[in-house]
């Protein structure tokens, strides 16, 4: 998850940021003028992105379960990049998070007789990517130490038009990168697949095996931990 991504996410008003914290009743520090500023420069059309992304994707499932592999290749152009980003968020190694993209669809194609609703295809991925992740854990025989305890990931620093622009960014990203560990597992699971993918809370709670209300608790709950670390940052004071 990027730093523009990330600070949007911060932001309540944006369409995919979890219920206000009036909603909820938990306190939480006002957002600062600044962080406004980022959050209308970022992407916030993602719901209407998904829904018309699933509305593309219903005829090739429906080849794709008739054996057309051509339909499926198709699939796999259009969703392994996010399948990708997810598995790499959660697995903090390339090559691990490559080899776990790969078995994801590898399942998927031997499983697409069983996906009933082809506009769900997005959801359906990330739970079998979420399954292979956890496996992963397990055979490791860290699963307890990753899902109990805070992790850590970067991304690549995004492209600017000006040196200033990339410090900037940069250094946003490593703020970011700090205030994630403070982020366990799998309250960021969650927090990814609402906030960097779009996923809507009933799909996330199919995925996590949550209620929704937990979900959004979660997600909640994991924003305000990252406005809590980045107050200093983003202009704040006590």
């Amino acid at each position: 998850m990027n730093s523009k991504r990330a600070l949007t996410l911060l932001h309540t008003s944006h369409p995919l940021a979890a219920p206000s914290d009036a909603e909820l009743s938990i306190p939480a520090p006002p957002v600062p003028d600044s962080l406004a500023e980022s959050a209308a420069a970022a992407p916030v059309a993602l719901v209407k992105t998904s829904s018309a992304i699933a509305t593309i994707d219903t005829p090739l499932v429906v080849r794709a379960q008739q054996g057309e592999r051509e339909a499926f290749r198709g699939l796999f152009v259009r969703h392994s990049p996010g399948v990708r980003r997810y598995l790499g968020d959660l697995l903090r190694d390339d090559a691990a998070a490559d080899d776990a993209t790969q078995e994801t669809f590898v399942r998927a194609y031997d499983a697409m007789a069983s996906l009933r609703e082809p506009s769900r295809l997005s959801s359906w991925l990330f739970g079998i990517a979420r399954n292979v992740f956890l496996e992963h854990c397990r055979s490791k025989r860290e699963s307890q130490k990753l899902l109990e305890e805070p992790n850590e990931e970067c991304e690549p620093i995004d492209s600017a038009p000006t040196p200033d622009a990339v410090l900037l960014l940069a250094e946003a990203d490593r703020k970011l990168a700090e205030a994630l560990t403070h982020v366990g597992e799998p309250r960021k699971s969650a927090l990814l697949l609402r906030l960097d993918h779009g996923l809507s809370y009933e799909d996330i709670a199919e995925i996590m095996g949550w209620s929704v209300s937990k979900v959004k608790n979660e997600v909640h709950r994991a924003r305000l931990q990252l406005r809590t670390q980045l107050w200093h940052y983003l202009g704040g004071s006590k």
